[in-house]
């Protein structure tokens, strides 16, 4: 199996099926994207913010230890230092400057010339940055030698050096400031800031609150659009059973109110159409039975006993084809209301009226199968297929199993099939692939055309195919319904 097919019906099987989970799905795939961009983006401001705002409290610290030292005993100046200096920074005075020359940077320069307005007329600065707000640390590789050549800290003599002045100076944001007291030695400044790790929690959680307020806004939004037409759905599917319903009250968006008004209109239409013609139809054959019977008289009295039978024969056909007509109107106009009904006891009870009369009939099913039908109609057309499978067949067998949402039934004979080309116009009403119309043979052709009419009415599907060998299947789906 290639792979393109895998994704795909794993994408089939994880996509939500429903309008709202794939709204609030791609909402949230939305929200996550974009808020990680922006924590992604506002911590690195922040990195700067924070990095810059300790630079510059470090320089107007400098500077006014500088004015201190100068100001201090020489005893003093030590533990002065002492107290300025930090884990991020140390302070001491030497005779070699840690920076011994001033940066030559674009950002070094900007950093000079604040230091500069600090600082008294005259008074020498230098400062060193490796690494800037936006880049971060520069690479440099340090030397293990206690030699004069790598970094500028490595020029400060050994007995000078504070003890924690190559730990700093080994971390990123580092920076170096000299400034030159007026005795001629250095106030050396060594300082490594690294900002906090941003507070991730408290993100989080307004992700989260942003997620659960989309998620409660989507689904009452999406459901107040869903709600009604899912109403919709279920209605149009019992109306395509044939069962009759109350009118929808239009809910929801003007857009779901206006289908829903339309369906409304469409049912009735319908409705009326169908009862127009099945009233129509009843007429006709009730006011042809006057007639006939009229004819059927006046046969009676033909003296050539060959045409008189004849022209009975036809009567009668005519009479019954009426009757049967009359009977199929009479039963369409009939309102059956649709119930919940159990499958298998009403074919178990077919099957069981076909064994009383001396035929063979089976049934065969492997799970319990309920369904929303009209369970008279629906029971006149299985007995119909069952019938024309004993008459044509001698035995019938009968299977059903339930397949994604819909009972299939098939009715199998052991008859003779019918020609491929004729498999559809059986259907059709007063067809018979005999030219009998015998009672005895058959009858005179409505008998699948009423089937079919039932089970579409019921929102299902019937179809013949010829077995392999011998017989005729009939293969029945319909809707299990709520």
């Amino acid at each position: 199996m290639k792979l393109s097919t895998l994704s795909r019906k794993a994408y089939e099987i994880l996509w939500p099926k429903t309008l709202a989970s794939q709204l609030i799905i791609l909402l949230l795939a939305a929200i996550v994207v974009a808020q990680a961009l922006s924590i992604w983006i506002f911590q690195d401001e922040r990195r700067i913010a924070m990095v810059a705002a300790a630079r510059d409290s470090l320089l107007s610290r400098a500077v006014s230890i500088a004015a201190l030292i100068e100001d201090t005993p020489q005893n003093l100046q030590d533990r002065i230092l002492e107290a300025s200096s930090s884990r991020f920074a140390v302070f001491w005075v030497g005779t070699t400057p840690l920076a011994p020359e001033p940066g030559t940077s674009r950002f070094e320069q900007r950093l000079q010339g604040y230091l500069s307005k600090q600082l008294d007329q005259g008074q020498i600065a230098h400062l060193n940055i490796h690494a800037d707000e936006k880049r971060g640390p520069r690479d440099r590789k340090f030397d293990h030698d206690d030699d004069d050549h790598g970094p500028s800290w490595r020029a400060v003599p050994k007995k000078e050096r504070p003890h924690n002045l190559r730990k700093i100076m080994n971390k990123p944001e580092d920076l170096a400031l000299s400034i030159k007291l007026t005795d001629g030695r250095w106030l050396n400044v060594a300082t490594s800031y690294k900002p906090p790790p941003g507070a991730m929690i408290p993100l989080l959680v307004q992700l989260a609150l942003t997620a659960l307020a989309t998620v409660l806004i989507i689904g009452i939004a999406v459901r107040r659009v869903t709600r009604p037409l899912k109403d919709l759905a279920v209605s149009a599917e019992k109306f395509g059973r044939g069962e009759e319903l109350e009118p929808l009250t239009p809910s929801g968006p003007s857009e779901v109110q206006a289908l829903t008004s339309s369906f409304n209109d469409m049912q009735d239409r319908l409705t009326r159409f169908v009862r127009d013609r099945t009233r129509m139809l009843a007429a006709i054959s009730h006011d042809l039975r006057t007639p006939i019977t009229s004819l059927r008289i006046r046969a009676e009295f033909i003296e050539d006993e060959e045409n008189r039978e004849k022209m009975i024969e036809t009567l009668e056909e005519m009479a019954a084809m009426t009757e049967a007509t009359l009977r199929f109107a009479r039963d369409e106009a009939h309102s059956e209301s649709a119930e919940r009904a159990d499958l298998n006891s009403m074919l178990e009870s077919l099957a069981g009226d076909q064994q009383d009369l001396g035929h063979k009939c089976s049934v065969r099913m492997q799970e319990e199968i309920t369904l929303s039908c009209r369970p008279v109609a629906l029971k006149r057309a299985l007995r119909n297929l069952i019938e024309n499978g004993i008459r044509y067949g001698d035995t019938v067998d009968i299977e059903a199993v339930r397949s994604a949402g819909e009972a299939v039934i098939r009715i199998l004979d052991h008859g003779p099939g019918i020609p491929e080309d004729r498999l559809k116009d059986v259907f059709e009403p007063f067809v018979r692939l005999d030219e009998s119309r015998n009672e005895e043979t058959g009858g005179i052709g409505l008998g699948l055309a009423i089937t079919r009419s039932i089970i579409h009415a019921h929102g299902g599907t019937i179809k013949l195919s010829n077995r392999a060998g011998t017989g005729l299947e009939a293969e029945i789906r319909l809707p299990l319904g709520t």
